[in-house]
């Protein structure tokens, strides 16, 4: 079992929900983190095309770990620690307060369960209340419509529809964008635990 001081990062401590934490990646996730976005449905859902080696993704975690527009943090279930997806706040805008926000959920297995949630109402918490963030914003492709109701559900709303961004294995599919406000996170959350 990790202790506390192996999974503190320079941005976040250990983001911990009922089934999930959030940690950063270190060097020796390169492997798990190849394997566990590699497989086929996985790279659908993300719009992946480009197809990257162990190396490259060795490279990419270097990169992220001196990046400080943004936090990338691995999903790991409490229970085993089995790292399975991860999420990121990205290309912050420190002047206007905004970011862009995605996760990723690895293994089929692990998908529909809850865990994505949980991860993401983690780092809103985070985005929000630590980064001090007054906007954050994603995307999710019109075929991805389970990801596109857990994230209306935890309070993202609808902005538009960006046609035909993704050319994905032979055809178009389009993006929505969606977004949440501080106040309208601090309205559902905050507010309720406080009463």
């Amino acid at each position: 079992m990790k202790t506390g001081d192996d999974i503190m990062g320079k941005h976040s401590g250990l983001l911990t929900g009922e089934r999930v934490y959030l940690r950063p990646l270190n060097g020796e996730d390169a492997e798990v983190y190849y394997h566990m976005f590699f497989g086929e449905e996985t790279r659908r859902l993300t719009g992946t095309q480009k197809h990257i080696n162990k190396e490259q993704i060795s490279a990419y975690i270097d990169r992220k770990a001196g990046d400080d527009s943004g936090v990338l943090l691995l999903i790991a279930l409490k229970e085993n620690d089995e790292v399975i997806g991860d999420i990121a706040i990205q290309d912050m805008d420190r002047g206007n307060r905004t970011a862009n926000l995605r996760l990723a959920i690895g293994e089929e297995r692990h998908q529909n369960r809850g865990y994505g949630r949980e991860a993401l109402l983690l780092m809103l918490e985070y985005g929000f209340g630590i980064l001090n963030l007054h906007r954050i914003e994603l995307e999710v492709y019109t075929f991805n419509s389970r990801a596109e109701h857990v994230y209306e559900s935890v309070g993202f709303v609808r902005e538009g529809v960006r046609r035909q961004t993704l050319f994905y294995n032979h055809e178009y599919h389009d993006v929505v964008m969606m977004s949440m406000l501080e106040q309208e996170y601090r309205e559902r959350y905050v507010q309720q635990r406080s009463k």
